[in-house]
């Protein structure tokens, strides 16, 4: 069973940068896609950022431009470099990771996920 487990969440102030790193450990050669996805308080889970193996991403439209999803697949990890943060990216962020090759669809692991607080 894949495991992942993030890490790098914490408190920012507006217009502010964090890095989201998250390790995947057990058969994670297994792994193809892997991506972030956010749940802010009272919202549902939402994709933010995704990526396979071969380097194709999808972003969702919010964070275009301001987040970079990247990856290092001999690692197993993949990371979310965020700047220029709003109150409104303020939400639990989750690792996540599928076997098949594409940008979009289900994820068969998921991580616990991380907080992430932007606020003055």
């Amino acid at each position: 069973q894949v495991q992942l487990v993030e890490s790098g969440g914490g408190l920012v102030q507006p217009g502010g940068s964090l890095r989201l790193s998250c390790a995947a450990s057990g058969p994670w050669f297994s792994i193809n896609a892997m991506g972030w996805y956010r749940q802010a308080p009272g919202k549902q889970r939402e994709l933010v950022a995704r990526i396979t193996r071969g380097g194709l991403t999808n972003y969702a439209d919010s964070v275009k431009d301001r987040f970079t999803i990247s990856r290092d697949s001999a690692k197993g990890t993949v990371y979310l470099q965020m700047n220029s943060l709003k109150p409104e990216d303020t939400a639990v962020y989750y690792c996540a990771a599928a076997s098949t090759p594409t940008i979009s669809g289900p994820m068969d692991y998921w991580g616990k996920g991380t907080l992430v607080t932007v606020s003055s």
